[in-house]
């Protein structure tokens, strides 16, 4: 049996890697765990091949969920708005009014439709520069780690 190095240990992370992979293959450009405002950390947010802005919250259990406080505050940062959760997950904790994706490691599937709630170009213009600029920053880490002593985000 082949061992996958790139299999994250933690439920949330795993969630997150088969959320990137479906994204992927609609053509988005995905980053997953990105800092939109102080105070704010999302797990996955894509661009869409049309530009609309999208925030998948990866949740593991029940608990995860009811401990997540701040997953209103990301509405404003995203057009569309997911929820990606395993297979055993209780869907009826989860709010009517946003997407649902189910998702394992290693892939992934909408299962609801999140609602369209266009973002304000300014904001919009503001988050494309950001999710850009860290996905550089990033991507240079990797192929160069000893080019800076910043610390990433």
């Amino acid at each position: 049996m082949t061992v996958d190095p790139f299999l994250p240990d933690q439920p949330g992370f795993r969630l997150a890697r088969g959320v990137a992979r479906m994204l992927r293959s609609f053509d988005h450009a995905v980053l997953c765990e990105f800092v939109p405002a102080r105070g704010l950390r999302v797990d996955v947010i894509s661009i869409s091949p049309g530009g609309e802005i999208w925030i998948v919250e990866c949740k593991s259990c029940r608990a995860d969920f009811v401990q997540d406080r701040k997953w209103q505050n990301y509405l404003e940062w995203s057009d569309r708005f997911f929820w990606a959760v395993d297979l055993d997950f209780p869907d009826t904790l989860l709010p009517p009014d946003t997407g649902l994706i189910r998702a394992d490691a290693y892939g992934a599937e909408i299962v609801r439709e999140s609602p369209l709630t266009k973002m304000a170009g300014a904001r919009r213009a503001r988050l494309i520069r950001d999710i850009a600029r860290v996905a550089s920053i990033r991507l240079q880490a990797l192929r160069d780690p000893q080019a800076g002593e910043a610390s990433l985000p």
